[in-house]
C-alpha cells in the first residue's frame, strides 16, 4: 500500500530555508538495506523513518550512505509531520538510538529535549594538524564532542568565508567537523562538514547544537543561546538548559510537499 512520504524544511519558517528532511511514516520497518535505498534515492542529508509503538514511535534516520544515532534537524521535521498531517496530538515521544526523545510544541516553535553533548580539548596533534590543513587556517580551539570534532574560529567572518577541504575532512576521524564561533547578530555562528557520511556541508545541524551549547554557555554566560547555521540556507535554533545533561532545541518548520511512496 501506499505510505505516507513529506519533505519538509526544519529549523526556519521560509519554504527552501533551513535543512530539508525527508518523513516516512511506516506501520513497520523495511529491511535495513531498503530504508537505505530510500534514503539514498531522497538524496536528502536526512531521511526519519517513524512507526507507530504502544507508546510514542520508533524512529531511525540514515543518511544517503549510512544510519546514524542522532538527528536533529530530521526529528523536529517528524514532529511537524505527526502533528500537522498525521492528526497525532499532544507531546511525543521517539524511541531511538540515542535514548528516548521528546518533542513538545510551544507556540510557534517545536522544541525538542536532547542530551547535552560535552566538548573536550584535542589532544591528537596529528589530528590537529590534519583540521589545520583541512581548513587552511589555526583554530583559536580545536575540541572533541562525541564522534564530532568542534573548532572555533577567530570571528563570525571566518565561519561564513570558510571554504574547506572536503577530502581532508573525509579522512577525519569523526562523523562530522563542527566550526564555529562568537555571533554578532545571532550569539553564535557556525557550520557542520560531514563529507564522511554523504553530506559535504549540512544545511542546520541540530545534533551539533548539542555541543555548541556546552561550549559557549560558560563563555557567554547566558541560560539561553539563539544560533545561527551559516550554510546557504542558513537556520535558526535556540537553545536552552533542560536541567542535568539535557538540552532544550527549538525550531520551526514548514512543509514543502506530500505525496505516497510506491512500494
Amino acid at each position: 500500500m501506499p505510505l505516507p512520504l513529506y519533505q519538509v524544511d526544519a529549523f526556519t519558517q521560509e519554504p527552501f530555508r533551513g535543512n530539508p528532511a525527508a518523513v516516512c511514516v511506516l506501520g513497520t520497518f523495511f529491511e535495513d538495506a531498503t530504508l537505505g535505498a530510500i534514503a539514498r534515492e531522497m538524496n536528502l542529508s536526512e531521511t526519519a523513518f517513524v512507526v507507530p509503538l504502544a507508546s510514542g514511535f520508533h524512529l531511525r534516520w540514515f543518511t544517503p550512505v549510512a544510519e546514524v544515532d542522532l538527528c536533529g534537524h530530521a526529528t523536529l521535521a517528524t514532529a511537524h509531520v505527526l502533528w500537522q498531517h498525521q492528526g497525532v496530538v499532544g507531546d511525543l515521544e521517539f524511541h531511538t538510538r540515542s535514548g528516548l526523545l521528546r518533542a513538545q510544541r510551544l507556540g510557534d516553535w517545536i522544541a525538542l529535549d536532547f542530551p547535552r553533548q560535552p566538548v573536550m580539548p584535542l589532544a591528537d596533534q596529528q589530528v590537529q594538524a590534519s583540521i589545520i590543513a583541512a581548513l587552511g587556517t589555526t583554530p583559536v580551539f580545536m575540541g572533541q564532542a562525541g564522534s564530532d570534532l568542534l573548532v572555533e574560529l577567530a570571528d563570525a567572518d571566518a565561519v561564513a568565508q570558510l571554504k574547506p577541504d572536503f577530502d581532508q575532512i573525509a579522512r577525519l576521524p569523526c562523523r562530522g567537523l563542527i566550526v564555529t564561533a562568537r555571533g554578532e547578530k545571532y550569539n553564535i555562528i557556525s557550520r557542520f562538514f560531514a563529507p564522511q557520511l554523504g553530506i559535504p556541508e549540512d544545511p542546520v545541524t541540530g545534533s551539533a547544537h548539542c555541543s555548541l551549547y556546552s561550549y559557549w554557555q560558560p563563555q557567554l554566560g547566558q541560560e539561553e543561546l539563539i544560533a545561527y547555521q551559516a550554510s546557504v540556507r542558513g537556520g535558526v535554533i535556540k537553545m536552552q538548559p533542560q536541567g542535568g545533561d539535557r538540552l532544550r532545541l527549538l525550531g520551526q518548520a514548514v512543509t514543502i510537499f506530500a505525496g505516497e511512496l510506491l512500494l
